[in-house]
């Protein structure tokens, strides 16, 4: 069957045809061709440059800071010292916009920083190695600078003479002495009054007491017959060695090892003498001794933290680096708080030593630090509710297990650290 074909309607219109293609005016190809040869000079100029940027190590083109190939990087230690310590300062601290972004919600927001971390949203704030290093910094620092007691004029000798006084009458004549001290100083000073002139003239008098009933127990024993009890003021080391008191020369520690390990060992022990012997007189250089080894200890405490937590929640199945993070942010805020503490601690102890208008400030700065220390407990239990999203028996349970654990460990590793002063600081 022959296909039917429908006849065009006799009142369609016509079709337009296309304008003409315009001739390109004279002149107009060389200039086209004047710019291609321009262009492809300048590509391969440009190929030219870049090909003499080549890794030094393995020859291979570069195409940034970094050999694609060895991965060396382009910059080496062979260059201006302003450069690499730029470069460190970036590397460890990177402190920019990013900080004012996340150190409010650190100390207002448990778990936030956390949970935006696991989440992938990362850029926008600071990692969390870097926080816990910035505020570990800080802390340490103002420790340092607010320990020690305010100086009321009455010298360490002074009061000890008084632990040093063979009599009655001599330890009558070291106390008069040290409390007409402070008493001078306090008249001087008008900034000296208030409790801290109280806690000073507190010390010296408990100092006095504590002489005095041993100087009894002295005049006791002479008139019984009976030994003398040791002094306690004494600055010799009663170490029992085989029954004997310890002595570097006369009776060393023998641990029946090489020679060496015995020298060592009555070298750290008359340092630890020397140091015991300091320790009454001015125990500021060993508290800042023992202070300083805070950030070390919580450092190598935290992975033992992330573990603990690993364990009590196993059946979470998170992988042992999210606990590691929870550890850093949480150790980081622990830092936060001591240093807004001692900060809110060191106002307090002016506005109390002033006899102004500031006096006042000394009452609500005392229950910013009762609300801060209180803080810091329930932040870290608000914190691992939101991370762990358990309910809250299972959680008190935990943190209650988790805390107590911890603690003992920290109170443990810094006594070994402070003992670990004592005999090489």
């Amino acid at each position: 069957m022959r296909a039917m074909t429908n006849p065009p309607p006799e009142d369609a219109a016509p079709i337009t045809p296309l304008p003409p293609v315009p001739l390109m005016p004279a002149g107009t190809e060389k200039a086209e061709a004047s710019r291609d040869a321009e262009f492809s000079a300048e590509a391969e100029g440009s190929q030219s440059a870049a090909a003499k940027s080549l890794c030094a190590n393995c020859g291979a083109e570069l195409l940034g800071p970094h050999c694609y190939v060895c991965g060396q990087p382009v910059k080496g230690m062979v260059r201006h010292l302003s450069s690499i310590l730029a470069d460190a300062a970036d590397t460890i601290l990177n402190i920019d916009s990013r900080i004012f972004r996340t150190i409010v919600p650190l100390y207002l927001r448990p778990g936030f920083l956390t949970n935006e971390y696991f989440d992938g949203r990362r850029v926008r704030y600071v990692t969390p190695f870097r926080l816990y290093f910035f505020f570990s910094i800080l802390a340490f620092f103002l420790m340092q600078f607010a320990i020690g007691d305010v100086d009321l004029g009455v010298k360490a000798d002074a009061v000890d003479a008084i632990g040093k006084a063979m009599s009655v009458e001599d330890l009558a004549k070291q106390r008069d002495v040290a409390l007409a001290a402070l008493q001078k100083a306090r008249s001087t000073s008008p900034d000296l009054a208030g409790k801290g002139f109280e806690k000073a003239t507190r010390k010296i008098q408990k100092q006095a007491d504590k002489r005095l009933e041993y100087l009894e127990k002295v005049e006791q024993a002479k008139t019984n017959g009976t030994p003398v009890p040791p002094d306690p003021e004494s600055d010799n080391f009663n170490l029992k060695v085989a029954g004997k008191t310890w002595d570097s020369k006369s009776n060393p520690v023998h641990l029946g090892g090489p020679k060496f390990f015995d020298d060592k060992a009555n070298q750290l022990l008359v340092h630890t003498q020397d140091n015991l012997a300091k320790l009454g007189k001015d125990p500021k250089p060993l508290i800042v001794g023992a202070i300083g080894t805070l950030p070390q200890t919580l450092f190598v405490l935290m992975p033992v933290f992330a573990l603990m937590l690993k364990i009590f929640y196993i059946f979470k199945r998170r992988l042992y680096m999210e606990h590691m993070i929870v550890a850093l942010h949480s150790h980081a805020f622990i830092f936060q708080s001591l240093f807004l503490i001692v900060l809110v601690a060191m106002a307090k102890e002016w506005a109390m030593g002033t006899t102004g208008a500031a006096m006042w400030l000394a009452t609500p700065l005392n229950w910013m630090l009762f609300a801060m220390g209180w803080w810091v407990p329930i932040y870290l239990l608000i914190m691992q509710k939101r991370v762990y999203r358990q309910g809250w028996t299972m959680t008190l349970v935990k943190y209650a297990m988790i805390g107590f654990g911890y603690t003992i460990l920290i109170g443990f590793c810094a006594a070994a650290a402070f003992l670990v002063s004592l005999a090489t600081v």
